[in-house]
């Protein structure tokens, strides 16, 4: 990544912090201005280990003497590698961490599922079976008026002997046998469907225990995964200010001239008015956001490509239940953060790619997927306004092509977004 690279996505990353709270967005700001402002004045503002970073003075003093010079080289290069080193470290242990948090989320979505599917069919069958022993009882109700178990006793007793009642007779002792067969098949199916009912309730009672058992290990790994890209993300940032201040230190000592400093300062000047100009277009571009009247705003503009819910995998390693609706827009298109919240994850999530989770209050969450890579445009802790921009479409993870899946989860369960969307203020089609 060139310097100017790596300064065209400090301006992109920037955003207004007018409505923001979060701590590490604001430091990781402050440590790249006050590295910058120190340079403009012939000094650095160093981070933590200070001590270990040479400073303008050390360079302009280096210069004087070949060997020093060469010294202050060798030095400043085994800096800037081992920068680099850091942030793949961390940057590998971040994409570990989400790709587990990932594998257990979905654990959890999939025992949901299976714990409602189960529980609705208990409900069914509890339905079902009140309804054969309603049958049954009334069933029952009608052999006591007709005389209950004296029943053929009655009918023998109020019979006479002509061949006509003895057929009467006979009529009356076939209904009355019937009716008997008929109660007792119907007690016997009430109180199979009532075991049965026991059964998948029972099913539904230990698969609800499971998934929560799944639920807290995807917690325990959403908080590794959040340590592990807040790691990454504060690596990156340093080396991002660090080493454009290293490699300028390196070219000076290499260069025969001043003239390598003089052009950094001016480079240095030059990129702070373009953040400065970025940050207002970006403030100014604020006010475009659309927010319903619940306080609600669509995530990004386009037409649904895939729904909640089960479906045939669109592609090698999609899961075959979808727990979002996926949006189709352009690469690099912006994503808004559905409803005002606070950053919960922010980084790689194994199948979701880059992903951002926000939670809107309420037991409400949103999740924000297939991000493009360094297009997170905020970070764990911030908070956000709704219609606030948080982040670019991409095809990270599994994805065949740029798109957005967003999710609501309520109480950390997948919701259908469309419907909820709906009722919201903000519909998505």
């Amino acid at each position: 990544m060139t310097r100017d690279d790596r300064a065209q996505r400090r301006v992109r990353s920037r955003r207004p912090r007018a409505r923001r709270r979060g701590v590490r967005g604001t430091g990781a700001r402050a440590l790249l201005t006050g590295i910058l402002a120190a340079a403009l004045v012939g000094g650095i503002a160093m981070p933590a280990h200070a001590d270990d970073y040479p400073s303008w003075t050390d360079v302009q003093n280096a210069k004087s003497n070949q060997a020093a010079a060469q010294a202050e080289v060798t030095k400043i290069e085994g800096l800037i590698a081992s920068l680099k080193t850091q942030v793949q470290q961390t940057q590998d242990a971040a994409v570990k961490a989400g790709d587990e948090y990932h594998e257990a989320q979905q654990k959890f979505d999939l025992a949901d599922v299976r714990a409602q599917e189960l529980q609705a069919q208990a409900s069914g069958l509890e339905k079902k079976a009140t309804a054969a022993t309603t049958q049954a009882g009334r069933l029952a109700a009608e052999l006591y008026r007709s005389g209950g178990g004296n029943l053929t006793a009655n009918l023998f007793l109020s019979g006479s002997k002509s061949s006509k009642d003895a057929d009467k007779l006979l009529d009356h002792l076939g209904a009355a046998s019937k009716l008997v067969e008929n109660t007792s098949g119907i007690y016997e199916q009430a109180e199979q469907a009532r075991n049965t009912a026991k059964a998948m309730s029972d099913q539904a009672s230990a698969a609800r225990t499971e998934r929560e058992g799944l639920r807290n290990d995807a917690d325990t790994a959403l908080q590794k995964a959040t340590a592990a890209a807040k790691a990454a993300q504060d690596a990156l940032a340093t080396q991002q200010a660090q080493s454009t201040v290293l490699e300028a230190q390196l070219a000076a000592l290499k260069d025969t001239t001043t003239k390598t400093v003089a052009r950094y300062q001016a480079g240095v000047e030059a990129r702070r008015k373009a953040a400065e100009a970025a940050e207002a277009a970006a403030a100014a571009a604020m006010a475009g956001g659309s927010v319903g009247s619940q306080g609600w705003a669509v995530p990004v503009s386009g037409p649904i490509t895939d729904y909640f819910g089960w479906r045939v995998s669109p592609c090698s390693g999609c899961t075959s239940y979808h727990e979002g609706t996926d949006i189709g827009a352009y690469c690099g298109a912006t994503i808004y953060a559905a409803h005002a919240g606070t950053v919960t994850y922010a980084g790689w999530n194994g199948g979701y790619g880059n992903f951002v989770l926000l939670d809107n209050g309420g037991g409400i969450s949103t999740g924000y997927g297939h991000i493009v890579s360094g297009g997170i445009l905020v970070s764990y802790g911030e908070s956000v306004g709704a219609g606030e921009p948080i982040a670019r479409v991409g095809s990270t993870g599994n994805s065949t092509g740029c798109h957005l899946h967003f999710e609501v989860r309520e109480g950390g369960s997948a919701i259908n977004p469309v419907p909820f969307m709906a009722s919201h203020g903000a519909p998505l089609t």
